[in-house]
């Protein structure tokens, strides 16, 4: 952990918490209980004075009942008025008014509080998912975003609606009578508390064993979700290469071991609550034929009998509560952890205390003695030094491998250097607020991601207060807007599920749009032609010679044809510039690299 707080480091690929046991998950886990709760604490005070107002009348209907046996009756046998057993009816139905009086207030209140709890809890999860760096979601799959925000959240909200008011009347309750018993008689009072011991010892080996089943669950259940997701996602690729026996077999086996490990917490349950039962029942017994005796000697009342064998019940009643407590709270304590490990991960890429303000940016991008590594020891860039003047559009080209993309991720600062700075007009990128930096440094990519909603939304993603009329320029700016005005509803059709409507072309156009309307100083285009057609991407080219002028943009593509627009071109080879010229001059170069990648690119057209 970090001097602030944070968890650093790597994560166990089953449980998405810290590798590092010294980490003290639980009590972070508390902590992050403690916050979301705080600003609620008077209220759960006052609440749980509501649930002692409401135990107390609950835990007074016997000895009522008792009195009512042996005051209230006898006057009737003796042919007197019933004025002893009426009062003792009507303060038994005010005790039954007042307890359901409670427990409705209770249950409105720390549902409102438990819902309010929630809503905090999923934006904090949501917010935070969004301000951590790609390295993060590199690591942490799809499906465990979905089962933390969604399963393990649940999980708390059970924990919230049921587990806390269950414990404190369970605990309350077992006080309660196991105080009443030894009033209302000693001698049977002790003997039924011989048996708590046994008791304890029943509830000791359920927590002990149904914290590891829970926590097992937990994380089964997490690996069930990111198989089912995983899969749907990649549906095309999973028929396309026949994959559906074998990812129903690896779904299957995952389920199964879901369904083994919820077994096992069904047989702890069977042993604990007929364990229970039956020590209560045992007890039952005993009390029943000890105190039949006692009564028969005129040792107790009847009415005291029964008052006993009443809060006899009531004493082993709240086991049950606490074995459903301890499923949910285990469930919610291993939920809890997760999360509060997701949201302790600090960003790799943070604003820094002080940001640098950039003014009017002129796009001028410096790369000084660069070096990156996504794998400790292995440089991909061994230090690279680059400079691109303002309003100059740079061509990286290269095999795969190169370091183009990563050159890409850390201009637009997906990534921070491990040595070495990337500037912006002579500003380290480091010093400059993230937002700020992605108004003027925007990226194009070839799996553009298409958002639910209209084509005209998905233009103006990267400026939502865009007049109509500066999204119809954008799409004419890029070539767009005669195949959007050709669709059934033009901009206000609906581009389905990841843009399914569209073809890739068409996406890529629409993507186009969408960086072109947010207007940046610095524009980056990684592979961003490589999905559309000759005719389309002849059109693309005619619009970045207009779009591009008087801006600096980094273009990256294996298509030499998109090259041909740029001012420059770098070759790349593991993450060093090997050749450095106009497209034309180094054409002309007859053992230069971009000469032989020009050569092959025109034998392939032919």
């Amino acid at each position: 952990m970090s001097a602030d707080g944070e968890w650093r480091g790597k994560y166990d690929e089953h449980t998405d918490l810290p590798i590092d046991e010294t980490v003290p998950r639980r009590r972070e886990a508390r902590s992050l209980l403690y916050l979301l709760l705080r600003p609620y604490r008077w209220v759960v005070l006052a609440l749980a004075v509501v649930v002692v107002v409401e135990n107390a009348a609950r835990l007074s209907v016997p000895l009522l009942v008792q009195k009512g046996i042996d005051d209230g009756i006898p006057p009737l046998l003796a042919g007197e008025r019933a004025t002893t057993l009426l009062t003792i009816v009507a303060a038994l139905c005010g005790v039954v008014v007042v307890q359901a009086c409670s427990r409705m207030y209770f249950l409105r209140r720390s549902g409102r509080i438990g819902q309010k709890v929630l809503l905090e809890l999923r934006r904090r999860v949501f917010r935070h998912f969004g301000r951590l760096d790609i390295a993060f979601h590199d690591r942490y799959t799809s499906g465990r975003v979905v089962s933390r925000s969604t399963n393990d959240v649940e999980a708390i909200q059970d924990m919230l609606e049921t587990g806390f008011d269950s414990l404190i009347t369970a605990v309350l309750t077992l006080v309660g009578t196991a105080v009443l018993l030894v009033v209302l008689d000693v001698k049977l009072g002790l003997m039924c508390l011989a048996a708590f011991p046994i008791l304890v010892l029943l509830v000791m080996w359920f927590r002990r064993e149904s914290s590891k089943t829970y926590r097992e669950v937990r994380e089964i259940s997490a690996l069930v979700i990111v198989q089912f997701v995983e899969t749907m996602t990649g549906i095309k690729a999973v028929q396309a290469y026949r994959r559906e026996p074998r990812n129903q077999q690896i779904f299957e086996d995952i389920a199964d071991r879901y369904r083994v490990i919820n077994e096992k917490t069904f047989k702890l349950l069977a042993v604990f609550m007929p364990g229970v039962k039956l020590v209560g029942n045992l007890t039952t017994g005993v009390v029943l034929l000890y105190g039949g005796y006692r009564v028969l000697h005129g040792e107790m009342t009847i009415g005291t009998l029964a008052a006993f064998l009443l809060y006899l019940r009531m004493f082993f009643e709240p086991m049950q509560e606490i074995s459903q407590f301890f499923n949910t709270f285990q469930s919610a304590a291993s939920a809890l952890e997760k999360l509060a490990g997701v949201l302790a991960e600090k960003p790799g890429i943070s604003d820094p205390p002080h940001p640098v303000a950039l003014g009017e940016v002129r796009g001028e991008i410096a790369l000084r003695d660069l070096t990156f590594e996504y794998v400790p020891g292995r440089p991909v860039l061994p230090g690279l030094d680059l400079v691109i003047p303002a309003g100059q559009t740079v061509a990286l080209v290269g095999t795969t491998g190169a370091g183009k993309t990563t050159i890409a991720k850390l201009i637009t600062r997906f990534y921070d250097p491990v040595a070495g700075t990337v500037m912006l007009d002579e500003i380290d990128l480091r010093d400059v607020a993230q937002a700020e930096l992605r108004r003027h440094v925007v990226m194009v990519t070839q799996e553009n991601f298409m958002f639910g909603g209209t084509v005209a939304d998905n233009i103006r993603f990267g400026r939502p207060d865009a007049t109509d009329d500066e999204v119809r320029a954008a799409a004419r700016a890029v070539g767009a807007h005669t195949f959007i005005g050709a669709l059934p509803d033009g901009y206000d059709t609906d581009v389905a599920k990841r843009g399914g409507r569209l073809s890739a072309g068409q996406r890529q156009l629409v993507a186009f749009a969408r960086a072109f309307l947010a207007d940046p100083a610095v524009l980056i285009l990684d592979e961003a032609t490589s999905s559309l057609d000759i005719p389309s991407e002849r059109m693309v080219q005619r619009a970045l010679e207009t779009v591009l002028a008087d801006r600096t943009a980094v273009v990256i593509a294996h298509r030499l044809s998109t090259v041909q627009i740029a001012d420059r071109v770098l070759v790349l080879e593991h993450g060093r510039i090997v050749e450095d010229g106009a497209p034309d001059e180094l054409t002309a170069r007859d053992h230069g690299h971009y000469a032989a990648l020009h050569r092959s690119w025109v034998q392939s057209l032919a």
